[in-house]
C-alpha cells in the first residue's frame, strides 16, 4: 500500500515544478497569439533572466556571493526582469519586425528564432567561460529560501510552496492586463486581425514589442525559479526547459494563457509524479513531457483548452 504522505510529497513537487513550467510557456502563448509565431528563443530567454540575476547578485556583493540579504536578491531580481524585457523586445525589434514589415514567409521567422537561440547560448557560453571559469555556476540566494517546512512525513521546501502561489498571482495579472486594460484590448484586437488594428490607426509594434516584454518578464521569473530550485545555471539551460515549456503550452492549449499553466502543471506533475512512484522509469523522466505531448496531440489536437481562433484569443 503506498503511503499517503509520499503521494502529497510527488504532487507538491510536481506543481513546483509545473509552475516553472507554467511561466515560460505563458510567453510561448502570446507571442503565438499574436503573431503565430513559435519563438523558440524563448527557452534562452529563461536563461538569460537567470544568468543576468546571477551577475546583479555578484556585482551587489562584491563578487563574494556571501551575505546575500533579501533586499539584495530581489533588487537583483528586478534588473535581470527589467533587462530580461529589453532583451525580450530587442529580439523583436532586431530580428522579427523587419520580417514581419516585409511579409517574409513564417518559416523565415521560425528560422530567425533558432538563430536567435544559438545567438544568446553562445553570448553567454563566451561571457561564461571568459569572466566565470566555465559554463556551470552555482546559483547563490538567500538561506531564507531554502528552509523546510514538515508536515508529519511530508517534506516542503519553502520554494515550493512560493512559486506556485506566484505563478497563479502572475496569471491573474496576465489575465487583469488581457481583459481589464486598452493594452489588453489591443493585444487580442491585434491577435484577431493584425491589418485591421494598423488601419485603425494603433500602433500594433509598441503593442506587439509590450507582448514580447510581458512575456520576457514571465519567462526570467520562470528561469530565476527554475535556478534556485536546481541551484546552479549554464549557457544551455533554457533548451530542454524552452521545449518542455512548448509543450505544456500545447497541452494546455496554445493560444490559451490559462491552458498554458494548466499545461504547465499536468507536465510538471507528470515529470516528478511517473518517477516518484516506479522508479525504474526514472531515465525516462525528460521523455514523458513530450509522450504526454503526443498523445493530447493526437486525441485532441488543439490541446486541454484549445480555442477556435477564428472566434476569440486567450
Amino acid at each position: 500500500m503506498m503511503d499517503f504522505s509520499f503521494v502529497i510529497q510527488q504532487i507538491v513537487n510536481g506543481f513546483s515544478l509545473g509552475s516553472m513550467y507554467a511561466l515560460i510557456a505563458i510567453g510561448y502563448t502570446l507571442v503565438y497569439g499574436v503573431l503565430r509565431l513559435i519563438n523558440f528563443a524563448h527557452g534562452d530567454i529563461m536563461m538569460v533572466g537567470a544568468f543576468l540575476t546571477f551577475i546583479f547578485v555578484g556585482m551587489l556583493t562584491n563578487w563574494t556571493f556571501t551575505n546575500i540579504t533579501m533586499p539584495i536578491f530581489l533588487t537583483a531580481c528586478g534588473l535581470s526582469i527589467f533587462f530580461t524585457s529589453l532583451v525580450g523586445v530587442m529580439t523583436y525589434v532586431v530580428a522579427y519586425k523587419p520580417l514581419l514589415d516585409k511579409d517574409a514567409p513564417k518559416i523565415s521567422l521560425l528560422i530567425t528564432a533558432i538563430g536567435i537561440s544559438f545567438f544568446l547560448e553562445s553570448l553567454f557560453n563566451v561571457i561564461s567561460n571568459q569572466f566565470f571559469g566555465g559554463n556551470y555556476q552555482s546559483f547563490y540566494f538567500p538561506k531564507w529560501f531554502s528552509q523546510i517546512i514538515h508536515i508529519g512525513n511530508v517534506t516542503i521546501p519553502i520554494l515550493t510552496i512560493i512559486v506556485p502561489i506566484m505563478t497563479l498571482l502572475l496569471l491573474g495579472v496576465v489575465l487583469f492586463i488581457l481583459y481589464k486594460t486598452k493594452v489588453g484590448i489591443a493585444i487580442r484586437a491585434l491577435a484577431f486581425d493584425i491589418q485591421t488594428v494598423k488601419l485603425m490607426g494603433a500602433n500594433s509594434n509598441k503593442i506587439i514589442a509590450f507582448v514580447f516584454a510581458l512575456g520576457s518578464a514571465l519567462a526570467a521569473i520562470g528561469g530565476i525559479s527554475y535556478a534556485m530550485a536546481y541551484p546552479s545555471i549554464d549557457p544551455y539551460m533554457g533548451i530542454l526547459v524552452g521545449l518542455k515549456a512548448f509543450a505544456a503550452a500545447v497541452v494546455g492549449g496554445i493560444g490559451s494563457v490559462t491552458g498554458a499553466v494548466i499545461g504547465g502543471f499536468i507536465l510538471g506533475f507528470v515529470e516528478v509524479a511517473i518517477p516518484g512512484f516506479f522508479p525504474e522509469l526514472g531515465g525516462w523522466k525528460d521523455a514523458f513531457a513530450f509522450i504526454l505531448l503526443i498523445f493530447v496531440l493526437l486525441f485532441k489536437p488543439t490541446g486541454i483548452m484549445g480555442i477556435d481562433f477564428e472566434r476569440q484569443r486567450f
